[in-house]
């Protein structure tokens, strides 16, 4: 540093504070610096920064699983948001969600010295009132059912699955079947609840749940099931991948989509539009959710106030091809 201020002819306290992104510096002495900086292969040294004010401008992530679309977007979408306010991201996957597991990812993560930690869950642990997150902790939840205990942030699941069955049923479908996720997923039941609700709700029958795991294979084998139904006439799939193996089972069964059997998936991955048919589902703003996720993690580390509470993303339905007016 102070060979930095000898070739910019600036003291040792305005390299600092040039390093530090202190706005009192004018301009024109900045890039003084700045160019001295680059002469001499200067950098600053994040660790003794971080040790002399005590942050490190950096936010773990804590996640189950990367191969979801859901979470690998959401994880860009933190990314994205936490580099543009000047902060890096740790990721540690966990291999299995236990409580012990989610401990020691927290322990893990304070060896690393982050300044805060956002957990993508998507199975039903912090649901549960045994089940408790380090306390002193800067945290943010997404996709859990915890908002009474932690800053949640989630997509709107019920929305976005009632808009599914409604337009299905406007377009004059008796009922809607449903391929839906995993059992352990909170969002896959969110979703579930809200097609049966809504289904009740509009006095339809009720039809037996087809469960999948999110993969395209998983739709795939519940649609070959649905295909051999002639009262099936319309599909909410839980996500765009089992959506994509079910097209493909009514294809091979000789159902044709839309005229014989309308389909509706959720996530509006970038490859819905490509499918065949184009597939109607309902879109997930990830970016926002990451966004939304960063923003309420900063206020708790900068000390401003951040209760419990969750905060819910809109959803809205995209219509494409894979949907109809039921015939008849």
């Amino acid at each position: 540093m102070a060979d930095v201020a000898k070739l910019a002819g600036v003291s040792s306290q305005t390299v600092s504070r040039v390093s530090n992104g202190h706005p009192s510096v004018v301009e024109e002495t900045r890039e003084l610096v700045l160019a001295a900086m680059r002469e001499l292969g200067y950098r600053p040294n994040s660790a003794a920064r971080a040790l002399r004010y005590g942050q490190f401008n950096t936010i773990g992530v804590i996640l189950f699983s990367l191969s979801s679309t859901g979470n690998s977007r959401t994880v860009e979408a933190i990314a994205t948001h936490a580099a543009a306010e000047g902060y890096a991201i740790t990721l540690i996957p966990v291999g299995a969600p236990t409580q012990d597991n989610v401990l020691g990812a927290f322990t893990r993560m304070g060896e690393l010295a982050v300044d805060g930690v956002i957990v993508i869950i998507e199975v039903h642990l912090l649901d549960a009132s045994t089940v408790a997150l380090p306390p002193g902790v800067h945290v943010v939840v997404v996709d859990s059912d915890a908002g009474d205990r932690y800053p949640v942030v989630d997509t709107d699941q019920a929305d976005g699955a009632r808009q599914a069955v409604r337009h299905l049923l406007d377009l004059g479908h008796r009922t809607v079947w449903h391929v839906a996720g995993p059992a352990e997923s909170f969002a896959a039941e969110r979703r579930a609840k809200a097609w049966r609700e809504a289904l009740e709700a509009a006095a339809c029958p009720l039809p037996p749940i087809e469960r999948g795991d999110w993969s395209a294979e998983s739709g795939y084998r519940a649609g070959l099931r649905l295909a051999d139904r002639p009262d099936c006439t319309a599909i909410f799939a839980a996500n765009d991948q089992m959506a994509l193996g079910v097209l493909r089972a009514l294809h091979e069964r000789g159902r044709i989509v839309p005229t014989d059997i309308s389909v509706v998936g959720f996530d509006d991955i970038p490859d819905a539009a490509s499918y065949l048919p184009p597939l109607t589902t309902v879109h997930q703003d990830f970016a926002e959710v990451g966004r939304r996720c960063v923003q309420a993690l900063l206020r708790q580390i900068r000390n401003e106030p951040a209760g419990p509470g969750t905060d819910l993303v809109p959803t809205h339905l995209v219509v494409r091809g894979s949907t109809t007016p039921a015939s008849g």
